[in-house]
């Protein structure tokens, strides 16, 4: 048999020991019984019996559909892995020229309002080229008039800095 992982369940004929603590498919307690009692009884009901606490004395066994229970367990964890990813917040960056037409600049303000919406945090980069060097205040002038249009639906979390020919500044969704 191929290894068994350590949060696998032991099924049927896997289980070991002599005594088990037996609970129905309908959750009523059938008491401390043979394995093979409980065997014979997930049988006749047409169920398989699972191992669900190894650790207690006697050790838990109920009877249920095994196949169901798999498929049930992994549509949970599928869920809780989807509930978390919604639950992070991205960091989005958008890029400026410093001399950007006001057509261009207005399209990407409408993408940093969106995903403020969505409650993602933006980075705001102001990237220079060449002789451009020279007018770092065009880009921090820039960048104070996207935080004034955007006005109570941001917080500005990482005031602008230099980093080479890049400006940059983080902004992230106000909580209102």
């Amino acid at each position: 048999m191929a290894a068994k992982k350590a949060d696998k369940e032991r099924v049927n004929e896997e289980i070991t020991g002599s005594e088990v603590r037996l609970i129905l498919e309908d959750g009523e307690q059938k008491g401390i019984v043979s394995l093979n009692e409980a065997l014979n009884i997930a049988n006749e009901r047409g169920y398989d019996l699972v191992e669900i606490a190894p650790q207690a004395k006697p050790p838990v066994c109920k009877v249920m559909d095994y196949g169901k229970f798999k498929f049930e367990k992994a549509k949970k964890e599928k869920e809780a892995r989807k509930k978390q990813r919604q639950n992070q917040i991205e960091v989005k960056e958008i890029k400026f020229r410093p001399k950007i037409e006001e057509h261009d600049y207005n399209t990407k303000m409408k993408h940093i309002r969106r995903f403020l919406s969505e409650g993602n945090k933006v980075k705001v980069v102001v990237r220079f080229r060449g002789r451009e060097m020279i007018y770092k205040d065009h880009g921090l002038e820039l960048l104070d008039r996207v935080v004034k249009e955007l006005g109570d639906l941001c917080v500005v979390e990482k005031k602008p800095e230099m980093q080479g020919r890049l400006q940059t500044m983080v902004i992230g969704p106000s909580n209102e």
